[in-house]
């Protein structure tokens, strides 16, 4: 019988052990996250465990997500197709569904051809890595999502990035790298943290004038900006000096998955180049579905965004009024600043509290200091809900308890 090995003295903590000790710092920060279940349809309102919360920090701007058309579609892809593509899209799992969306999201962005990606996640690294490697340069903004950066990483290019939105820097680095291979620039068009827009005119006549070539991510400006909805470079009328549109289908498009529009060749290289497309299952056909039924309302129904856009910027400038640093009111997404991390948890467990859940977003995903409140409003959204959340936001943003004061009146009168 053999007798389990001595431990050495200096040996290295056990994962559970190293882990936790990371998490207990994690805590220090005031960074440690937590999941919370939702158990309804996201709308305005949702479920979270058992009780009723008004939601305002959902992706689902157009409020979509519950829409009867968009959920049939679902239901019938699903019937038709069953519930997964079981393979690789090269391999058998490229099916009917796909490249009906695929042809939907072409003539929707006026490309020629179009490739959905199963997350957003996956079709920035995958489409960074298949136009460029070793040898070649990747301009990033300093703000771009996670999935960008990860992107320029794994490339293998080499990265430089420019100042947020700051185009003379951009110049700058345009002309270090002149004499560079491929040199790709990459920017959001509407920021996910700040909700602010990229200057793209000015980008692209900079980009095309130093023979650079421009991706733009549109994940929270698709469905939302433009004619049809369909992205703030269409808005721009800069499609010709773009040349790859990637955006989401699982934010104003109430699904799941991403896409890369552009040139028929673009998308056969990103077919043949993209590890992350060649190397992962096929959308679910009920995604596909649904995320073409999304387009075809957005289309049809311009109104759900303009009121969207209108009502934001109406909150951001009164909460703007009300004493809270709001950077930017351009867009469905408001940053309402609180500064330390530990300060903007309180914030969001006061609007807990009350009944309104909206996420305390922390570093890393914004910078140290600008911990804020990520408030997103929805097409859905009443009025009603919308002052609740104005009254609520501001009164525990200025240290009260964030109760309103119809219940504050309320509670005196008895």
């Amino acid at each position: 019988m053999s007798l389990p090995a001595k431990p050495l003295e200096n040996a290295r903590p056990g994962l559970d052990e190293a882990l936790a000790h990371d998490l207990e710092r994690i805590d220090d920060l005031g960074l440690r996250r937590v999941l919370r279940r939702i158990d309804s349809v996201q709308d305005s309102e949702v479920d979270i465990e058992g009780r009723r919360f008004l939601l305002f920090c959902s992706n689902n701007y157009l409020g979509l997500a519950s829409h009867p058309e968009v959920i049939e579609a679902a239901v019938a892809a699903t019937r038709d197709y069953g519930t997964s593509a079981v393979s690789s899209r090269l391999i058998s799992g490229h099916m009917h569904p796909h490249q009906r969306l695929e042809r939907t999201i072409a003539e929707w962005k006026g490309c020629e051809n179009a490739l959905v990606f199963s997350t957003g996640y996956q079709a920035n690294i995958g489409t960074i890595g298949a136009l460029t490697g070793a040898g070649d340069v990747v301009i990033s903004d300093e703000l771009n999502h996670a999935s960008i950066i990860d992107g320029c990483r794994l490339s293998r290019a080499a990265v430089d990035i420019y100042r947020h939105n700051d185009t003379d820097h951009l110049a700058e680095l345009l002309a270090k790298h002149a004499g560079a291979g491929r040199v790709l620039v990459v920017t959001e068009s509407v920021f996910s943290m700040d909700g602010d827009k990229a200057p793209l005119q000015d980008i692209a006549g900079l980009t095309r004038n130093h023979g650079a070539w421009l991706m733009v991510d549109e994940a929270h400006a698709a469905g939302v900006f433009g004619p049809g909805g369909a992205g703030l470079v269409a808005e721009l009328g800069i499609e010709d000096k773009v040349d790859v549109r990637i955006g989401t289908l699982g934010k104003a498009l109430a699904s799941f998955g991403a896409y890369a529009a552009g040139s028929r060749t673009l998308i056969d290289t990103l077919v043949n180049r993209a590890r992350s497309f060649i190397f992962t299952t096929g959308l679910p056909p009920a995604a596909a579905a649904a995320a073409g039924a999304s387009i075809g309302i957005i289309r049809r129904e311009p109104e759900r965004a303009r009121s969207l856009l209108t009502r934001s910027r109406a909150l951001g400038l009164r909460l703007r009024a009300a004493g809270l640093e709001v950077s930017h009111v351009d867009s469905q997404i408001l940053p309402v600043v609180i500064g330390k991390a530990d300060d903007a948890v309180a914030v969001a467990r006061k609007l807990l509290d009350r009944g309104i859940y909206v996420a305390a977003i922390r570093p890393p995903t914004v910078p140290e200091g600008t911990s804020r409140l990520r408030v997103s409003l929805m097409a859905t959204h009443t009025e009603e809900q919308i002052d609740t959340l104005a009254e609520g936001l501001t009164a525990a943003a200025h240290g009260g308890s964030g109760r309103s004061q119809r219940e504050d009146t309320a509670d005196k009168q008895r």
